[in-house]
């Protein structure tokens, strides 16, 4: 028919076919077809992939992650801190000394994040006045007065250059003269712990956590009406899970260390409370985890950066009025304390009387329904890929499972 039309008409026709084409097979039905391969190792290889769809559903998504359940991670917690303990030092800058709570703990608050003094060195009297710089201090060495330009501050230094340098001989140190705070600290490393009794100091750490979209809140605090168990408890995993009294010997022996080795050169416990509660077992299934850790070292522990120290100062003024200090350098065991957690509970157990007859039928065929449609089409997609084009007569499946017909009215 189309030879028999004009050659400008030809093409015309020729797309007006296809479009037609093309808007018939918008009203196409197309049905699924079901064909019986009767090939045993295709049809063990279908079972085997069901089977572990299954095995992973169950095993890992169910029971090991426990998908049934819903979930809040969104923790709010508080903590507070509170350190008890005495010790006595004498030392030849300081006399005796002893030593309250309010002395050797920064800051003082009672926060997540407290440092405990172990050991110290003492610069007492110091005055601003000339003095020579440290020769620890490397910009601070000098050969001429030239090299001690004045008013220069030396870098990681004590002061400012006063334009003279004390060359090195019986008397002098071969640095620049300063105007600072002199004299300037000595050098010091610590032989051992100065708080020689600070392992036997007690931590008392009060967490308060909720989770708000279960409205769920406790505390690490035994609930109990006796007044005097705080003050006689001590932690213990298994004996007393909720008293939170800590020694501090204990802690850093729990993190892998001994309290007197670490109270010599200072370092950093880590002490995480995790609150990890599965609220389908009850209230008082729910238990605080504590772990320690040695944050200040890597894992070789050759580090030359281990341990904490930093320095501080008080001022005071004399009698005549001239201001004074004494520096502090200050050694000791920093801790973090560290809270997380969630919340689990059965998505079920969560909804409300009233809609969990049918909601929670609902939820349960519905899901029962799925599984079941996902597994099949799993296993079905998988062979149908290794009947289609890995078997010899792949050809043959091919045109068994997709055939077109025409269907009259």
């Amino acid at each position: 028919c189309l030879k028999q039309l004009p050659k400008g008409w030809r093409g015309a026709a020729v797309r007006a076919l296809k479009w037609k084409g093309h808007f018939s097979a918008l009203f196409n039905y197309k049905t699924e077809k079901y064909i019986v391969a009767k090939n045993k190792k295709v049809g063990v290889l279908y079972r085997l992939i069901q089977l572990s769809i299954i095995g992973y559903l169950i095993g890992w998504v169910f029971i090991k992650k426990k998908g049934y359940q819903e979930t809040d991670e969104s923790i709010q917690s508080s903590v507070i801190t509170k350190v008890k303990g005495v010790s006595v030092t004498n030392t030849s800058e300081s006399g005796v000394l002893l030593w309250g709570p309010e002395d050797y703990v920064v800051p003082p608050q009672g926060e997540a994040c407290l440092f405990i003094i172990t050991s110290f060195l003492e610069t007492p009297n110091q005055r601003l006045g000339f003095c020579a710089e440290s020769p620890k201090v490397l910009d601070g060495h000098c050969q001429h007065d030239s090299d001690c330009k004045e008013g220069r501050l030396v870098v990681a230094g004590n002061g400012v250059t006063s334009g003279q340098c004390l060359k090195k001989n019986t008397n002098s140190t071969g640095t620049c003269e300063i105007y600072g705070w002199c004299p300037i600290e000595k050098y010091f490393k610590p032989k051992g712990p100065q708080l020689k009794n600070a392992e036997n100091f007690t931590i008392y750490i009060k967490n308060f956590v909720q989770f708000p979209k279960f409205s769920f809140s406790k505390s690490n605090v035994l609930e109990t009406a006796d007044g005097s168990y705080l003050k006689k408890c001590r932690y213990n995993e298994e004996i007393n899970p909720y008293c939170p009294i800590f020694r501090l010997g204990d802690i850093t022996k729990r993190a892998g260390y001994d309290f007197q080795d670490m109270a010599t050169f200072g370092g950093s416990i880590g002490i995480s409370i995790e609150w990890d509660c599965d609220l389908d077992k009850g209230y008082s299934h729910c238990h605080p985890k504590y772990h320690f850790v040695r944050l200040d070292i890597n894992v070789s522990n050759n580090s030359i950066s281990k341990g904490f120290n930093f320095r501080h100062t008080r001022y005071y003024k004399s009698t005549e009025g001239q201001s004074y200090r004494s520096l502090f350098k200050v050694y000791g065991v920093k801790f973090n304390i560290m809270v997380h957690g969630m919340v689990r509970i059965e998505v079920l157990t969560h909804l409300s009387a009233s809609k969990a007859t049918t909601l929670g039928t609902c939820l349960i065929v519905v899901r029962v329904q799925d599984v079941i449609v996902y597994v099949s089409l799993q296993g079905a997609f998988f062979c149908d890929m290794v009947l289609l084009y890995l078997i010899k007569k792949g050809t043959s499946y091919r045109e068994r499972k997709f055939e077109g017909t025409w269907c009259g009215k």
